[in-house]
């Protein structure tokens, strides 16, 4: 049996409050401005996808990051691998069942300061209906009007219900997937 191999959105909607806007400023998240991306382990080779369809509105200020918060939209119809078996059995029920669950939503309510242009994006990041507590790390850079920020959230994606059935195990596809946050938001 062939196994499809799948990724948590969680990392991308992780990804996306990466954008954190600077002097208490408003900053606005748009696909196509990055990458909001995942990795996984299938049949023992690593294997990487993208959201193409995303969005968050962020407020941010790093004097009082305490007082920030976001939230990131991810269309799970929109994760791609370049693999045709994978990519069509992804939004299928035994993975992100799109059909009954369109969207994945990561909410910070609030960013850690922890050195220089590190922060921590602490919230909740829901797939499948299941909410969690997460934190995702990250590096936050501001120019102007844009705002570039980076970082990898380590996911488990039984913990989302994302892999059930013959996919439950991690016999196939690992259980251990990474969200990867490389995105520019807008705004200032």
């Amino acid at each position: 049996m062939k196994a499809f191999t799948p990724f948590l959105p969680a990392a991308m909607v992780a990804g996306l409050l990466l954008s954190t806007p600077v002097f208490a400023a408003d900053w606005t998240l748009a696909a196509g401005n990055g990458t909001l991306g995942f990795s996984g382990t299938q049949t023992g080779k690593t294997f990487e996808g993208h959201f193409t369809k995303y969005d968050g509105s962020i407020t941010f200020d790093p004097a009082h990051p305490e007082a920030g918060h976001a939230k990131i939209t991810i269309d799970m119809a929109s994760a791609t691998t370049g693999d045709a078996q994978r990519d069509g059995a992804l939004p299928g029920h035994d993975w992100f069942d799109v059909k009954t669950f369109p969207t994945a939503v990561f909410e910070v309510k609030d960013f850690k300061a922890k050195g220089g242009n590190a922060f921590d994006a602490e919230g909740t990041l829901t797939i499948k209906g299941v909410s969690k507590p997460v934190t995702l790390p990250l590096t936050i850079d501001t120019t102007g009007t844009t705002l570039h920020a980076k970082g990898h959230l380590p996911l488990v994606r039984s913990a989302f219900n994302v892999g059930i059935g013959p996919w439950s195990t991690g016999q196939w596809v690992a259980l251990d997937v990474g969200v990867d946050v490389d995105v520019t938001a807008q705004g200032g």
